[in-house]
């Protein structure tokens, strides 16, 4: 195992915007005039098929959006949910200083669908700071469950001592904590910078 110290980011709510969570489907309802009752429902139909890989951007919007006739195109409603990725503060900037420094490896561990977090990568360089993406559509797994944390580790080949993962949902740090690696409840990026300072992290 690698000894040196290992970072697991998630991308929304901690560096960038949430992708596609509960704020930005009810603007995108009101924006596009759905029927938010009905676009939610077919929403949590979809989402575990949509964020594990299994069911494409082109599939999800034809099911929870034209599954009737619509005054807009798929192409526009699919334009304004990638418009809805804005950067979250200066953490991405800190943690583009980390990766700078070359003293530590670098990953993200998130909930995304495929397109989505492509889109993100592109748009605002991440492949130029992360050794890595363990995200939901391509390992078929789900934070909170515990297996995606343990395969995490395995993939980084780092073991749990090593690992810091930060999080800004209280209950995907929960199961972390518990299968012992060092985690971290965002709730800001000073806070962010306290902790890992405290375990030698710093850009």
């Amino acid at each position: 195992m690698i000894a040196t110290p290992t970072l697991f980011f998630d991308l929304g709510g901690v560096l960038l915007t949430n992708a596609w969570d509960t704020g930005i489907r009810k603007r995108t309802a009101e924006t596009f005039e759905l029927d938010y009752a009905e676009f939610q429902t077919r929403h949590e139909m979809l989402k575990t098929a949509f964020e594990t890989g299994r069911l494409s951007l082109d599939h999800y919007v034809n099911k929870a959006v034209f599954h009737r006739p619509r005054p807009f195109t798929s192409n526009e409603f699919k334009t304004f949910m990638f418009g809805q990725s804005q950067l979250l503060g200066d953490t991405l900037d800190f943690v583009r200083a980390l990766a700078k420094t070359g003293k530590y490896r670098l990953y993200t561990l998130n909930n995304e669908s495929r397109e989505l977090h492509e889109h993100r990568v592109k748009a605002f360089g991440l492949d130029q700071i992360f050794q890595g993406f363990l995200t939901s559509c391509y390992l078929g797994q789900v934070k909170p469950d515990e297996d995606i944390y343990l395969n995490a580790l395995g993939i980084a080949a780092t073991s749990r001592e090593h690992a810091v993962f930060i999080d800004d949902r209280a209950l995907n740090v929960e199961p972390a904590t518990a299968l012992g690696l060092n985690a971290y409840h965002f709730q800001g990026l000073e806070g962010l910078r306290e902790f890992l300072k405290e375990r030698g992290v710093v850009a």
